[in-house]
């Protein structure tokens, strides 16, 4: 097996229509980007995923999909204009804008790395001064390390301030684009109790688009602007807060674990060191990118906290009324980015593998279920009616599975680029089709190929890459 380097793989995204620079023609958006052809296949693959896993697994989670603008008290509740804040720090010379604490951090990392009582010392000093949001001491931590800007390698810094991350709709007083999609799911609470007959415990699960202004965007689609959000938010009794934080930590890692990205040892369940301002408890579930550990989906309880103060801002009752008791519900959330899922399972699906002859093959070991495409159909030739009959077979099944037809090149480079999009299956219609009406069924993984009958395709194809088997097994632990 070869190593694969990030930038091999921000290009094979590319070439084989996976993820695209946004307006490149333009010259691109920095952190902006569009999911190409077999890009947009997959991550509505992993959403139907997701979403069947909450709302049809789960007999008490149900889905909402709320709007991208919303009222600005919404956010003046959430507590988001006056604390969804992030530091920053400019450099003069190359006109830059830059996170301190990640400069600190990453200079940490490369310089003190055979010092860890040095390295401790440094990012004690750092935790302390965000606790206590001490941006004095943080630019005097910089001075003293001598950090320079990675491009100009200058130190001619900026003072740090604060800088809101919301995006605000010009020309509208107040209004923003959502920097996340929870406060949908709490500012509708009521409406969904009136037009349900659901009880506590319950679940809220939605999928939706959320924009921040990052400063320090990077990564390929691991930190963007616009990002896509699948959150559920589980609404509990209070005294019930521990019990369903901890069922769902343990819950949402088996979820992870099953889709068998890598080992088990490609995740790591980290506690929060450092709560946000409406959590209680936190966890994140941390993935081990080509760039490192880093957070794939957090779990947190957010208490009381965001139905408080919709209550308190709207002057509406968001609580529950029952058994002769009436309460605002805790809330656990769970919240996974879609698209540092899919560089998840893209970055670790990719292989370089060495083959017998010597040749290297490039594949995608897409989970079965995930493949943006199914199967592949081609005719070993395109003579002597075999297009014909591969044509058939196509036309005849493409109404119940997501295939691809292809006839254009010979049949080694055509397995060749469906191993390059991750297709788990290609059928051959060969000179032996005419005689048996079998065709040659090859695996994407294995390589290896068997004769099945024609009318055998359709029940391989469902049974090996729909969600049936999958689901099966995550039943077990719900």
């Amino acid at each position: 097996m070869c190593k694969i380097n990030f930038d091999f793989l921000i290009s094979h995204a590319k070439v084989y229509g996976f993820i695209f620079p946004s307006s490149e023609i333009y010259g691109g958006l920095n952190a902006v980007y569009d999911y190409g052809p077999h890009g947009v296949e997959l991550k509505n693959n992993i959403k139907k995923f997701w979403w069947k896993s909450m709302t049809q697994l789960h007999e008490n989670i149900i889905g909402l999909d709320s709007s991208i603008i919303m009222h600005s008290d919404v956010w003046h509740a959430s507590g988001h204009v006056d604390k969804f804040n992030e530091l920053l720090i400019d450099n003069k010379d190359s006109k830059k804008r830059y996170r301190p604490e990640i400069l600190i951090q990453e200079y940490v990392e490369k310089n003190f790395l055979n010092n860890p009582k040095k390295k401790e010392e440094i990012l004690s000093r750092l935790f302390q001064s965000l606790q206590n949001q001490n941006l004095g001491e943080l630019k005097i931590l910089i001075d003293e390390l001598c950090i320079c800007d990675p491009i100009f390698k200058t130190k001619n810094w900026t003072e740090i301030r604060h800088f809101n991350m919301m995006y605000k709709i010009k020309n509208e007083k107040d209004l923003y684009l959502r920097p996340e999609t929870a406060q949908g799911i709490f500012s509708n609470f009521h409406n969904i109790l009136k037009s349900t007959r659901i009880k506590i415990p319950f679940g809220i699960a939605q999928i939706g688009k959320s924009f921040r202004n990052e400063i320090f965007a990077r990564k390929f689609i691991f930190r963007m602007r616009e990002f896509e959000q699948m959150e559920m938010q589980y609404f509990i009794l209070p005294e019930e807060e521990i019990k369903w934080y901890e069922y769902w930590r343990k819950n949402r890692l088996k979820w992870h674990l099953e889709l068998n990205l890598e080992n088990k040892q490609s995740y790591k369940l980290c506690d929060h060191d450092h709560l946000a301002h409406y959590e209680n408890v936190g966890s994140d579930i941390e993935f081990h990118f080509p760039f490192g550990f880093k957070e794939i989906e957090g779990i947190h309880s957010r208490r009381d906290f965001d139905l408080k103060n919709h209550e308190f801002f709207s002057k509406k009752k968001l609580r529950i009324f029952e058994s002769k008791r009436n309460y605002i519900p805790y809330v656990i959330e769970t919240s996974l980015g879609l698209d540092r899922l899919f560089l998840a399972i893209f970055s670790s699906s990719l292989k370089k593998e060495k083959l017998k002859n010597g040749k290297i093959r490039v594949v995608l070991k897409f989970p079965y279920y995930l493949s943006p495409i199914q199967a592949a159909i081609f005719p070993l030739v395109r003579k002597d009616g075999l297009p014909e009959i591969a044509k058939k077979i196509f036309y005849d099944l493409k109404i119940h599975h997501r295939l691809v037809y292809d006839e254009k090149e010979s049949i080694g480079k055509l397995y060749r680029r469906q191993d390059a999009i991750g297709t788990p299956f290609c059928f051959t219609v060969d000179y032996d089709t005419i005689k048996t009406d079998t065709v040659t069924m090859r695996n994407r993984d294995s390589m290896k190929q068997k004769r099945i009958y024609i009318k055998e395709i359709s029940n391989i194809i469902e049974q090996e890459t729909g969600l049936k088997k999958i689901f099966k097994k995550l039943s077990y632990f719900i």
